[in-house]
């Protein structure tokens, strides 16, 4: 690896630039723990490159992400870009068209829940007391959404759309072989989720998998159906240790592994390709309502610049004093409003106190 390594910042739109100031904030501390030069340079990205360019993912931007080692993205999108078509739009007009182009296949999504936040999960307290660590991996550029023809056609009652599912063998061989690697480093248990009772896509998925596991011979490959798996993951999501999906069920499968922890405001994501370029971005939304309260919880684009370091920098190290920041900061009681339940020692913080708060904690 070179001695300089350069990240692409997109902010993007709503509480993205608010949430990316506190890990900027925590990149800045760290830097000095890292034994190499750090450049960082902002681009325009969604809604409000469309505001300034005319187009949601403009050329200056995706050059300055070609230019770099990784790429932080914030948040995209929001009603006031909803007037144009699909296509143009923030979220397919930028995100979709980046996953495409830098060949992101592996979408990574820990889902787990800190001590002394289980009161905010959805789920029984007998369900949530055994907790749960999984790891959602979602196939991310091919399936249904990039499947060609799609489109609608016809007039009046005869009016129709449709979108197509396809998968080609190298994509399936692929996200499995990554599936099978994360899954030997943590508990060495694979679950497919799939349809193949009705799906042509599943069937093939299937059988690809099944035969990929002999070469890995310390793993447990699972198979469940997705309306089965999401009823599993609320009955007991312990049993649970790698998801593995396709893109379409795991857009599904990876917001409820989200949900079950009690906020979305805490998760990460990493989209990789196969030599591990990665953008690292919250796995909530951009919530246009709440941006420039200073209430945002900036806590999942710091672990996304986590998992950055992790994965792109491979320095576990760093990564881990990070996390163990979070750990310590929620444990003293400090809360962003969407993490706050009113119990004895909880002070509620701002988005710009929260983030300060984590890079103190960082030693």
């Amino acid at each position: 690896m070179s001695n300089i390594f350069k990240i692409a910042i997109l902010p993007g739109d709503g509480i993205g630039p608010e949430v990316m100031k506190q890990a900027i904030k925590v990149l800045n501390k760290i830097k000095h723990f890292l034994n190499i030069n750090i450049i960082t340079n902002e681009y325009s990205v969604g809604g409000s490159a469309i505001d300034k360019y005319g187009e949601a993912l403009p050329k200056k931007t995706l050059l300055g992400c070609e230019n770099s080692n990784a790429i932080l993205f914030g948040s995209v999108g929001g009603p006031k870009w909803d007037y144009l078509p699909l296509n143009k739009r923030p979220e397919k007009g930028s995100l979709l068209k980046l996953r495409k182009h830098f060949d992101l296949f592996t979408n990574l999504r820990p889902a787990y829940i800190y001590n002394n936040l289980f009161t905010l999960s959805p789920l029984k307290k007998n369900i949530i007391n055994k907790g749960f660590n999984i790891l959602c991996i979602r196939e991310l550029t091919g399936g249904i959404y990039f499947g060609n023809p799609s489109g609608r056609k016809g007039n009046g009652i005869n009016e129709y759309s449709f979108d197509t599912e396809i998968y080609y063998r190298f994509e399936i061989e692929r996200i499995a072989h990554m599936a099978f690697n994360f899954a030997l480093q943590r508990n060495k248990i694979i679950c497919s989720i799939d349809k193949a009772n009705i799906l042509n896509t599943s069937i093939m998925w299937r059988e690809i998998l099944t035969n990929l596991s002999h070469q890995y011979s310390k793993v447990k490959l699972e198979f469940m159906y997705i309306d089965n798996a999401v009823m599993q993951l609320m009955k007991n999501p312990s049993q649970f240790d790698v998801i593995l999906s396709t893109n379409l069920f795991g857009d599904i499968i990876s917001d409820q592994c989200a949900m079950i922890t009690g906020s979305i405001g805490n998760l990460p994501s990493a989209s990789l390709n196969n030599k591990f370029f990665g953008l690292y971005e919250p796995a909530g939304g951009s919530a246009p309502d709440i941006a420039g309260k200073n209430i945002a919880n900036p806590i999942a684009q710091i672990l996304s610049l986590s998992m950055m370091i992790e994965y792109s920098l491979k320095n576990k190290i760093i990564s881990k004093k990070i996390e163990n920041a979070i750990k310590k900061v929620l444990k003293a009681g400090y809360r962003t409003q969407d993490l706050f339940t009113n119990q004895l020692n909880e002070k509620i913080v701002t988005t710009e106190d929260m983030g300060t708060l984590i890079t103190e904690f960082i030693i």
